[in-house]
């Protein structure tokens, strides 16, 4: 592998040549539907999280770890990002990345910020200054567990963000902080509005293609043993919706410590739709809204499963590939990748996936430290 530093005062491109040997070697161990491809788009990336988009077709990726926002750009066409650029650093955890209008939207821990023009600067031969960041909200909170922030713009128009709980288990931050276990939308002011509540910690949401409805994960709380409870697939049907946390997990697992207060509660629980299975930790979801896959995946959502921490037995370390009904409803699912985790060992993590312009799926993963990329032929691989 060859490497091409040049630095600049405050940027730092990373030129990495297609001959990645070292980071191909494992894709052998994946398994993956008939038809279906997957290669490394781009590699050496600190722990990659959520990605987006720009119209010139540049990928922006956040980081669970570390500090920066880079854009990755493939000069060659050949579907290898061979080029790194900085387009933000000093940052704390900034996860969550989204495009919209020529501008870039990040975020923080506690603050998402907003690079315009994003293209302008990222295709220009020079990066002598990181571009200017305007401030689009600080009315987040700063607390680092469950801190990570992920955005997505609705249909609406707005700009999203969870937040979720402080804490495996806890009620009274909650009480204390309204901000915590809910999803917002952040209005033109920078303030936030709830939009639903009693949400652990949501690492991944997204909107139906035809109705247009929001859809999120959610990650069971820790320490009910091996098998209890489930991680969640949700959807808003009604704003202010209520999903349990800290009362209720996954249908109908009432919690040890505060179930005992629902008897209390004047208040409506709504459950999943799906349960996937405990500890396996959904971190993004993504629908699959284009053309190139097969028809039988047109608005199937992808889920990754980034893979349980504390569990005698590990689970998750997939995507999987969830399908509905035409009014939304659920169908069923099934393994779309799987093999990051071989004989109890694990080498990747996937992060999140990405349904880029050209109808490929991109898939991040933050242990691995690499974005795959995934494509589709109808001749028999």
């Amino acid at each position: 592998m060859k490497f091409l530093l040049k630095y600049s005062l405050l940027s730092l491109i990373l030129t990495i040549s297609n001959s990645s040997n070292a980071a191909n070697e494992n894709l052998s161990k994946l398994d993956l539907p008939d038809g279906f491809s997957i290669k490394i788009f781009s590699s050496d990336i600190k722990s990659p999280r959520q990605m987006a988009e720009s119209d010139e077709g540049v990928i922006f990726v956040g980081s669970k770890s570390g500090d920066s926002i880079i854009a990755l750009l493939d000069k060659d066409n050949d579907n290898y990002a061979e080029t790194k650029i900085i387009v933000a650093s000093n940052l704390s955890n900034p996860t969550g990345v989204e495009f919209k209008g020529g501008s870039l939207y990040f975020s923080e821990v506690d603050k998402i910020w907003v690079i315009e023009n994003i293209d302008d600067y990222v295709l220009r031969s020079e990066h002598q200054e990181l571009p200017n960041k305007k401030l689009v909200t600080d009315n987040l909170p700063s607390d680092t567990w469950h801190g990570w922030k992920w955005l997505g713009f609705g249909p609406d128009g707005y700009l999203y963000v969870p937040v979720g709980a402080p804490c495996n288990i806890c009620l009274e931050p909650l009480k204390d902080d309204s901000r915590f276990a809910s999803i917002h939308r952040i209005l033109e002011d920078g303030s936030l509005e709830k939009v639903a509540s009693g949400i652990r910690n949501t690492v991944g949401f997204d909107w139906h293609p035809k109705t247009e409805k929001l859809y999120f994960s959610d990650n069971g709380r820790d320490w009910l043993g091996d098998d209890s409870p489930s991680c969640e697939l949700n959807i808003i049907n009604e704003e202010g919706e209520f999903f349990g946390y800290p009362y209720k997990h996954a249908t109908n697992i009432i919690d040890p410590e505060y179930g005992k207060l629902i008897s209390d509660l004047d208040i409506d629980f709504t459950d999943p739709i799906l349960e996937l299975g405990a500890h396996v930790a959904p971190t993004g979801i993504a629908f699959y809204d284009k053309n190139t896959f097969p028809s039988s995946f047109k608005n199937n959502l992808f889920i990754t499963l980034h893979g349980s921490w504390n569990r005698s037995k590990k689970v998750g370390y997939k995507v999987i590939s969830v399908n509905f009904d035409d009014d939304g409803n659920y169908l069923a699912h099934k393994d779309f990748i799987s093999g990051w985790l071989n004989d109890g060992k694990v080498w990747g993590r996937p992060s999140a996936p990405f349904v880029k312009s050209d109808g490929s799926l991109l898939i991040s993963d933050d242990k691995y430290n690499v974005i795959y990329r995934v494509t589709y032929s109808q001749e028999k691989i």
